[in-house]
């Protein structure tokens, strides 16, 4: 069972380093528990942090039991990893509201039902606050050296930059201690992370070496980049978050349906939830067929599923459908078509101004250079309204267009869509 987990995640891409190959394979030969945290810097994870916590969720479906950590105590002193600069430390009370927030979102992938391995959610918070200062100095930091501390990436990079506080410097004092405690609490043998967690985490198994005599495991799991080496999970408009009141329900969606063909086979692979064969048989349909663009219809559909449900995943597709007239978009509820229509190039009018005409909204909304485009748009048969061609230059919509008595849907040729909203 080791072997097989082991050997379907480097198929995956997702290892980047570990302790001993050997060693940690004999400690998956039994059910373990393993840990991943995440700090509670942003109202939300994005999908950097799934990333890694679909690995957590691989160990859970392969029998071992998951503990998820949020950071409620090392989310107010800031993690240096991968910051050129300070970061600014939030209000306890914040840092609380989103340590809520991940909790839910986290409860989206792991299973906590099952009775064998159960995931489990804990606060770092919990045991780090009843510390005195004198008790970490004595009894956890006198295990650090300072000389080695210096070396790790994160420290080192940043002294050679703006430089670094001592706050940030004892980030990782704090992230093996959390080790240490749940190895003492939950037997927890192994703990997973992004690969710019890799110093933090070697940190926590030598303290549990030096304070328990104990041996434990670490794994991380590569950053994720596109294939024209740009950041993965940011768009123009920013991170792509799992929290709907940041990324709508349609936008996650149409991140993974708009993903580049180059990018889908390592998405399939580090992403779905799908078997081996029938990932390459996606894989296979992208090199044939990447006009049908079944593959990432697939993926988009599983992930928005798992982070938004079933019944949402299945209304923001026929939305996606009905922006493009292959669903009567009348038949779309209002929430579903402010998310759909909200990442569209728009115009407004207020309500009881005289309507412009087609051409004219066209032209308003940027998608064409001048009116007179706009107008050739028609000449040609390209121009549509809520779906409905338009047949005049001159034609102007009226108040009985509207959708839910707020918006006019207009498209150019088969793919460029605009929207209209009427304000007041």
């Amino acid at each position: 069972m080791s072997n097989a987990l082991l050997e379907d995640l480097e198929w995956r891409g997702l290892i980047a380093q570990s302790t001993d190959r050997k060693e940690l394979e004999s400690a998956l030969t039994k059910p373990i528990s393993l840990y991943l945290g995440v700090d509670p810097t942003a109202p939300s994870m994005h999908l950097g942090n799934l990333v890694v916590f679909l690995v957590l969720k691989r160990f859970q479906l392969a029998g071992h039991r998951p503990i998820a950590l949020v950071g409620g105590a090392t989310g107010l002193v800031g993690d240096p990893s991968g910051k050129n600069d300070e970061r600014t430390l939030n209000e306890e009370k914040i840092v609380a509201e989103w340590v809520s927030k991940m909790r839910k979102q986290v409860e989206k992938i792991l299973d906590f039902k099952d009775k064998e391995v159960s995931a489990k959610l804990v606060n770092n918070l919990d045991w780090t606050k009843s510390i005195s200062a004198l008790e970490l100095l004595r009894d956890i930091g006198k295990h650090f050296s300072v000389n080695q501390m210096l070396a790790k990436d994160s420290v080192a990079t940043r002294l050679s930059s703006s430089g670094i506080s001592y706050t940030e410097f004892s980030y990782q004092v704090l992230q093996a201690y959390d080790y240490l405690e749940l190895y003492r609490r939950d037997q927890c043998k192994l703990q997973i992370g992004g690969s710019d967690q890799w110093g933090n985490i070697v940190a926590g198994l030598d303290l549990i070496r030096k304070i328990e005599g104990g041996s434990a495991h670490a794994l991380t799991v590569p950053l994720l980049a596109k294939s024209d080496g740009s950041k993965f999970g940011k768009t123009a408009s920013g991170a792509i978050w799992l929290d709907e009141s940041m990324t709508s329900a349609y936008e996650f969606f149409q991140f993974w349906l708009n993903s580049d063909d180059a990018d889908m086979p390592k998405l399939l692979k580090v992403f779905s939830m799908k078997s081996k064969a029938e990932i390459e048989e996606l894989i296979e349909k992208v090199k044939t067929n990447p006009g049908a663009r079944e593959a990432h219809r697939e993926l988009a559909r599983e992930m928005t599923a798992m982070i938004h449900g079933q019944v949402m995943a299945k209304s923001v597709e026929e939305a996606a459908k009905a922006l493009f007239g292959q669903a009567e978009i009348g038949d779309l509820d209002l929430k579903t078509l402010d998310s759909a229509l909200s990442q569209l190039p728009k115009t407004t009018i207020k309500k009881g101004d005289p309507y412009p005409t087609w051409v004219d909204l066209l032209a308003a909304t940027g998608v064409v250079e001048s009116k007179s485009a706009a107008r050739r748009i028609v000449k040609e048969g390209g121009g549509y309204l809520n779906n409905k061609k338009v047949e005049s230059e001159d034609f102007t919509p009226s108040k009985a267009d509207l959708l839910h008595g707020k918006y006019l849907l207009l498209r150019k040729g088969k793919r460029d869509l605009a929207a209209v909203e009427v304000e007041g």
